[in-house]
């Protein structure tokens, strides 16, 4: 590190949210970060729209288009593209920092060893207000291999801009955009160990619902893509178990019954004990709609 802080980048793509757009941008403006902090704003194949926030000394707000693929993906390299900062950071445009992130977390790449650090997330939405922080320090690819580790949420990352042009961009190409968050963790890993504040530093907006719900072939197209893209996966029986668990859970939610059961089948030689097949049976017999298990989940503040 240098002895002047760092400039870091935050990129915020948005959709038709103006008001949590306004609320995620002045959270990262007000950062007590002593360096300067430049936010992008990339509205994703929508009108650029004039945003009324205090600008501080040493930080920057730019407002483009996205460029690239229309979506979530696209929108995030278009910022990147454009980004001037010696870190690079994302925040959903419904998320919110906690002022001391940045600090935090710019403090942790000191370290020579460490290319990204992430921290823990506040889950707040209707009926739910729980923290969710990880006991270590670092996670390594080999975690993410056996687990999604969702603590290490894509508002929570700050990378250096040499990890990002090792790992590559964010893939455009996985249909729907779904899991692009994954994809791209699993790169970063493999270039560096992600070092862990151990603190709630952002608030994740958990409203229940999802962009995804319904859009079942898609997500089985998506995981599907994954698998094939990352052989690696393949070395944790576990890891592997929980993505075709998945997959069965999505067949069964679109009603394709024979496939699911096959899916799940491969499911239990490689995991007897993963917990998707007790959801994805029920809706394989009809008894629940994958809509209806998903939205209990999510009522817990988790996912299938």
């Amino acid at each position: 590190m240098h002895n002047r802080p760092p400039d870091v980048t935050v990129v915020v793509a948005t959709r038709d949210r103006p008001g949590l757009l306004e609320r995620a941008v002045i959270s990262i403006l007000n950062q007590d970060y002593v360096g300067r902090v430049e936010c992008i704003v990339v509205y994703d194949h929508v009108q650029v729209r004039d945003l009324v926030v205090e600008v501080g000394p040493n930080r920057a707000l730019k407002l483009i288009s996205n460029t690239r693929t229309q979506g979530l993906p696209g929108g995030r390299n278009s910022g990147v593209d454009a980004a001037t900062g010696e870190l690079l950071a994302f925040c959903d445009d419904d998320d919110i920092w906690l002022a001391s992130k940045l600090t935090r977390q710019v403090a942790l790449l000191a370290h020579p060893e460490v290319g990204a650090v992430s921290c823990g997330l506040r889950l707040r939405g209707p009926g739910i207000d729980k923290e969710r922080i990880l006991d270590t320090d670092r996670v390594y690819l080999r975690d993410f291999l056996a687990d999604r580790v969702m603590e290490v949420h894509s508002s929570t990352m700050l990378v250096r801009r040499s990890i990002w042009a090792a790992a590559g961009e964010v893939d455009e190409n996985i249909p729907g955009g779904y899991s692009e968050d994954y994809e791209w963790l699993l790169r970063v890993a493999a270039q560096t160990p992600i070092a862990i504040v151990p603190a709630a530093l952002v608030i994740v907006d958990w409203h229940g619902g999802s962009y995804y719900f319904g859009r079942w072939a898609m997500i089985v197209e998506a995981q599907r893509y994954l698998i094939a893209k990352h052989p690696e996966l393949a070395e944790s029986r576990e890891g592997m178990a929980r993505l075709r668990g998945q997959i069965a859970f999505a067949l069964a939610s679109g009603h394709r019954r024979t496939e699911a059961i096959k899916e799940l089948a491969a499911v239990l030689r490689l995991n007897p004990t993963e917990k998707r097949v007790l959801v994805t049976l029920p809706v394989i017999m009809g008894l629940m709609t994958g809509e209806r298990a998903l939205r209990m989940a999510q009522k817990r503040g988790k996912g299938i």
